[in-house]
Order: C-alpha cells, then structure tokens, then sequence
C-alpha cells in the first residue's frame, strides 16, 4: 500500500510518514498564502478566514490514490485534515499534547514574520498566550489548537493572537532584555571542532537575583558571598557526542531558608566538556571557561555598587563555596580523581589507608594549601602529591568545597547488613519497606527491596525525609539473639547510629556557631563516626575507606571557622533547576545544535516569569505564614461560651489552649504598640501554618489519621 500526497503528490509506503508530511505539507500552503497577507496591511483578520477556507475548496476535489492491488482509497484535502487530526488523538494522551518529542519544536525563525526588536507583547491577549505556552511547556501542536480555538469562538474581525505558536515562539525570541540575553566565547579548538562556553555576565545575575521580590528585603549588608554550584553532566544528544555542565549562583547574603528557593538561584551559563584523550587539554579547557566566567569579579579592585533596599551599597565580591559532588570537586582542586590515589582527599595529604582512621593526630593530617600545592606544579613534583599537570585557577581564590552525601552510604550499608548478616535477611528489608510505606510520606514507595538502583534514585528531600524516620524505622527491627555471623550488628547500635546521625545533623543545621557550638558539633561527629565505623567497616568492601567519610570529620570544623556555615548547603533547589533548565528545553528541541535551542528556550521562560510578575496585583499584602485546615471560628465577645460549649469535644491539650487563650491573647495584646480591638471580633483557630522557610507546623495530634 502506498500513499500520494495531493499537494506535492510525493508517494509514501507508510501512513505514519505519509500524516508527517502532510503535516508539514498543509502548513507550508497555509504560510504561503498568510505571507501574501502579510503584504496587504488593509486585509482583515476575516479575509483571511476566507482565504484558508479557498485553499480547502481549491483541494476539494484533489485525490489521494492509495494502491494495493485492486485496493484503491480516496481522500479529500479536508479528509487528509480530518485523518491527520483523528490519528494524533488516538495515538497520544493529554500529556502528549503538554509535552511531546512528536513534533520537537524548531527554533529556526519562520520567513516574513515580521517580527521585529521590542520589551513588550502586542497586546495582553497575545501576552497571555505565550506565557500560557511557555509555563506549561505546550507544544506547537497544542498551542496551534488553542489558537484556532479561540479565534473560531471569539467572533473577532481580526485575531490578536500570532498566526501560530511558531511565529509566537520567534517574536519573544527577538524581544530584547539586557538582563536575559546569554553570550557565547570560544573556548578552544580541538580536531577542528569549536567548543564554545555560554553565558550570563556574572555581575548581571547577582542584579537579576536582586531584582526577584522580597530578595533585597532579605538580604543582609554585608560583604558580598557567593555560592557557585557545578551540576553533573548532561549529555546533549542520544549520541554521546555533545555534553555540557550548567553553572549555577546565589548570593550568601541571602538567608538559607530564602536561598534554598529556586529564584534565588540563577544559570550562570553552561561549560563545554572536551571529549579528547588528552586530559590535561580537556581540564584546562574546564579552568579557562571558569575563569571566564568568574572574571567580572576577579578584575573588580574596588568593589561594586548595587542597589538594595532602594539605594547604592558598595560590596567587595568574592566566591565563597563550591557546591559539587566528589568527582567533580577534583576536577576544581585538580586531584587524582581516583578513590584509590594514594592521596584521594583534596582538602588534606592524608593516606589512602588512613581514609577510614578517626584517630588520627593533627600532625598526620597535612593540609593542601594553595602555595604548597602551586610550589609542587611549579617545581614539576606534582605527583607526589597526586595532583594533575595543569594550573588551577582557583589558587588565586579562598574557598571551601562542601559534599554532604554519607547519609546515603549509611543507607546503602544498612541495607547490605540486614541482607547478609540475617538468616531471614530479604524479610527484614521487605519489613523496613512496610514500615516506611506505613508513614503517610512515603505511601507505597520500596527503597531497601529494589537495591542501589532505587536508592541512586532518591533525590536529596527524600534523603532528609528519610533522615526524620529510620530512627524508628530501625527499632526493635530484628532478634538481637541471632548472632551466628561473625561480626554481628546488633539493633541497639544500628537504632543508635541513627541517633548520633540526626543529632549531628540538628547541629550541622545551625545558623551560627559559638567556639562551644563547635566543640560540641566536633564531639558529635566523631561519635558518629566511631559508631559508623563500628557497624560497616566489615560490609564496605573498601573497608570504609571513604575520603567523604574522612573530610567530614577531619575537615569541616576548620571550614565553618574560615567561611561560615553550612547548613543550606543542598542540591535539591539544583535538582529541579536542572531539570527547568537542562531536561525540558531539552527535550522540546529537535535534538540538533542543541545549545542555541536551550538558551532561546531558557530565555522565553525568564521573560515569562518577568512578566507573570508584572501580572502580580500589587494591592495584595503578602503573608509571611500561610494558615490553613481551619478549626474553629467564633466571636472574640463570645469566647468563653464557645469554649465551653466545645470542651467535652476535644482532647485535654485544646482543652488547656482553651482555657489559657484569653490571657495569652492579653499579653500579645500588649506586645503591639498601640494596637487596640474595636468592634466585634472574627477569630479563626487553624489546625497547621506553613512557615515563610516553608516549614510545616501542625496543632493537631493527627496527622492523616494516624496519632
């Protein structure tokens, strides 16, 4: 069976093919005839109907002869239309039309568009449209059928909506905004093909990040900080032939519980990754694209001034922390990448053996420092100190690298334990299963059954929810009797590991710290790490000899004493940026030139959050806490009787809220400065608040039904 298209009677052998390029057909036909109208200013959005409605008419009686034998099928323009439409519905869901690679979007700019350089959208109706396209990641598809949607049922005499998505998709692409344009430099050449860096000047994402509201109310006057995250690398084509590694910055100023949403961060750019056997040309391509990058402030002599809170404030920039996993910290320190260097930390000169040793002097742990480390590249002796053959860039630059990630060792290693240490081993990690699906975060979920590959999976908040509840998760989980394996863990030392975990994380989390502080959170962490060690040393098939494990109890106490504190220090915020800005631009690509195709969709997606926030209604009074799940409503005047009445209805702590409500009241009251009640009185009692940190209170003692 084959299949004739009667516009430009080209023969297909399969359907599937034949409906693509009719497609593609029909809408070069259509365009044909929208640019003849293009060139006529006075036609009307009507004429225009009737023209479509002509090119119909014109392939009315147009066949489409499908032969197979004596099998012969015919199909009017209108029928190919109808097909077309018919079979994109039954072959795709809803989902498909939000987000398909059906029809991956080209980003090439349609011929006599007329579009042209601006700030602003023709009208609030074509705006509306494109920021509805552009938050939904609508497809051309999709968002050509709201289109004829609208302009079918809006009974206007010209439309103001764009032609088609395509076109929509080109004008923002040509509006200019000097704080949303991406450059690119060329980085180097290697076997004649360009690696080019892309990027936002870096003093114009601080001033985008301080533009974001209640930023500036937020930020604190102080020297300028700079948290600078590498995310890992994303492969750009289903070859393997293109990667890259976005960069992301925030502003250490910022409180972490504000710092940790997603508009707090921005996309500094995305660095090319050299595919080349040489490997010292392929880390000093990645050192020179960061030097690029962080040039606006290494060339600063005296600072900068940036308005905040409505006037000039002089800061002096510099980077402060790198967040980054261990591989990728080697590749700024310029260390053995290898676990198993002789000298795996890049923080200190310690030996592989050592790794797992928390008893070490302070004279067996010799620091890296940036002149001993420059000496050794200079005097050509770099590999006695396990470093590579290249300059590094950040020796010019104080900082501290922070890798949080030995929660899921500790995971890992649990699971290996009740696996192998236990007759009924496969049951004890099914009951953990239970225990956690029982908790109404994790409905259903299987994290110690499926193995490493679900637990890879877990993303960093279900890592810290995770943290919450395996303390009781754990208790009581086996018979401490069943000790016939050598090297035995009994519960009572595992529940324990789980407790010296989270009270080393409460401290971990502070915001300040006290010379006491550290003292106790030093003392906190080796007892951890004595209990780790203790428990897994005999399952780690490296005997534990973890450089994470090392510089987490040797190495962050003289961290937070140089550069502060780390709590805040998490990828999950970079998590869900890589997906905004790496996964879906991605995919609605066409997979060809990928990175122009990223940057034009990254840019529509800034311009709609601008102007989504130009939408905001500016009258509306922002809440610093979100009340919800309400109780109980009543008459300030009438509080007592409805007390009573309710008393017999609630448990003994709302009970004593009750009864010490008034008198409460009367001392806020007396808090607030001239505040007095006039007139009767609403008062709402709400069973949960969300916190400005996004924190969740409750004031109930059920929590999905579960006491």
């Amino acid at each position: 069976m084959s299949f004739k298209c009667p516009l430009c009677m080209r023969i297909f052998s399969q359907r599937f093919a034949y409906t693509q390029h009719a497609q593609k057909c029909l809408k070069n036909v259509e365009v044909e005839v929208e640019e003849d109208d293009d060139n006529n200013d006075s036609e009307k959005y009507s004429s225009e109907m009737d023209t479509r409605s002509n090119l119909s008419s014109k392939y009315e009686n147009d066949k489409v002869e499908v032969d197979d034998d004596n099998d012969v099928q015919n199909m009017s323009f209108d029928s190919i239309r109808s097909a077309i439409s018919e079979m994109s519905l039954e072959d795709s869901n809803f989902e498909n039309i939000l987000d398909s690679s059906e029809e991956p979007e080209i980003f090439e700019e349609p011929k006599n568009l007329n579009t042209k350089t601006c700030t602003e959208f023709p009208n609030d109706a074509y705006k509306d449209l494109m920021l509805l396209v552009t938050k939904y990641k609508i497809n051309n598809k999709g968002g050509n059928e709201i289109i004829r949607f609208f302009n079918k049922h809006s009974n206007l005499t010209e439309s103001p909506l764009p032609k088609n998505i395509e076109q929509g998709r080109a004008f923002m692409n040509n509006m200019k905004f000097f704080n949303l344009e991406f450059s690119k430099v060329l980085i180097t050449k290697h076997e004649d093909k360009d690696y080019f860096l892309y990027y936002q000047n870096l003093i114009q994402c601080i001033k985008n990040i301080l533009t974001v509201p209640d930023i500036t109310q937020n930020f604190a006057l102080s020297y300028e900080n700079y948290e600078y995250n590498r995310e890992n690398t994303t492969t750009t084509d289903t070859l393997g032939k293109s990667q890259l590694h976005p960069i992301y910055i925030t502003l250490g100023n910022i409180p972490i519980w504000r710092r940790n949403k997603q508009d707090a961060k921005q996309l500094l750019g995305y660095l090319p990754i050299l595919e080349a056997a040489n490997k010292d040309l392929v880390r000093d391509t990645f050192h020179k694209s960061l030097r690029h990058l962080l040039e606006p402030i290494i060339l600063l002599k005296d600072g900068i001034d940036l308005f905040i809170n409505n006037e000039n404030t002089w800061f002096y920039p510099r980077v402060s922390t790198i967040i980054a996993d261990w591989p990728e910290a080697a590749s700024f320190c310029l260390v053995y990448k290898s676990s198993n260097s002789n000298l795996p930390c890049h923080s200190c000169l310690v030996k592989r053996e050592n790794l797992a040793n928390i008893d070490l002097s302070v004279n067996d742990v010799i620091l890296r420092t940036h002149d001993e480390m420059r000496k050794h590249f200079e005097n050509d002796t770099q590999r006695s100190v396990c470093i590579e053959s290249v300059h590094n860039f950040f020796w010019d630059l104080p900082m501290h690298h922070l890798d949080l990630g030995l929660f899921r060792y500790q995971i890992i290693f649990t699971c290996d334990i009740l696996k192998s240490q236990h007759v009924n081993g496969n049951k004890l990690v099914e009951e953990v299963d239970h225990r956690l699906a029982a908790i109404p975060r994790f409905p259903g979920i299987k994290i110690f059954s499926n193995g490493l590959q679900s637990i890879a999976r877990l993303t960093a908040s279900e890592y810290r929810s995770l943290m919450k509840v395996m303390i009781f998760v754990i208790d009581n989980l086996y018979d401490e009797n069943n000790n016939e394996v050598d090297n035995f863990v009994n519960n009572d030392d595992l529940t324990k590991l789980y407790e010296y975990w989270n009270e080393m994380y409460i401290l971990s989390r502070y915001e300040e710290f006290s010379e006491s502080d550290l003292e106790k959170f030093n003392d906190a962490i080796h007892r951890w790490a004595q209990m780790f060690v203790k428990a897994f040393k005999f399952v780690s098939l490296s005997n534990l000899k973890l450089p994470k494990l090392h510089s987490w109890v040797y190495h962050i106490i003289d961290s937070i004493r140089s550069y502060g504190t780390i709590n805040g220090y998490t990828t999950e915020t970079y998590e869900s940026l890589h997906k905004y800005f790496i996964k879906i631009p991605y995919r609605i690509s066409n997979k060809k030139d990928v990175e122009p195709q990223l940057l034009r969709t990254i840019k529509r997606q800034a311009i709609s959050i601008k102007m989504s926030q130009h939408s905001v209604n500016p009258a509306k009074t922002p809440r610093t806490c979100k009340f919800s799940a309400r109780l109980f409503k009543f008459s300030l005047q009438d509080a007592n009787t409805f007390f009573n009445e309710k008393k017999d209805s609630v448990d003994n702590k709302m009970q004593t809220g009750f009864a010490r409500f008034i008198s409460c009241l009367d001392s806020y009251l007396d808090l607030l400065d001239g505040f007095t009640i006039i007139g009767e009185t609403q008062i709402n009692i709400y069973g949960l608040v969300t916190l400005e940190n996004g924190a969740i209170m409750r004031a109930t003692n059920r929590y999905h039904n579960k006491v």
